[in-house]
């Protein structure tokens, strides 16, 4: 595994971390942008091992479902849970006020975990 990819999952591994502390000390709005960060340093990692860098949210999400939602490798609720999570963060952080509440958090602090043991396990078997 690539040096870079080993560092996005431990980014995201602490985005992960960071999103149950927010969550816990009961910050819905940071959680969930902190769990979609988790994610989205998940999805980075994958695309790093296939040697493909984005800047932008949209070139990671476009990628990640071309290289490995269409093909198969990886199951497409990865990829609707990494949209949802995306679409959450941006009215957390955007919108003045927020619905989002703390079953929001949890449910995506949840499948962040998931992601991001998806994309170990995932990248675990190539080596």
């Amino acid at each position: 595994m690539k040096e870079t990819t080993e560092k996005l999952l431990a980014k995201a591994s602490r985005s992960a971390q960071a999103a149950e502390h927010l969550a816990k000390d009961g910050d819905a709005e940071f959680a969930v942008g902190r769990a979609c960060y988790a994610m989205f340093h998940a999805a980075q990692a994958l695309l790093n091992e296939k040697s493909l860098k984005f800047r932008r949210h949209s070139g990671v999400h476009n990628a990640f479902a071309e290289q490995f939602v269409k093909t198969g490798l990886i199951d497409n609720k990865y990829y609707r849970w990494l949209i949802a999570a995306f679409n959450k963060r941006i009215a957390g952080d955007y919108d003045i006020e927020s619905d989002l509440i703390a079953e929001d958090a949890s449910l995506l602090i949840g499948q962040a975990n998931e992601f991001l043991n998806a994309a170990k396990q995932f990248l675990e078997t190539k080596e």
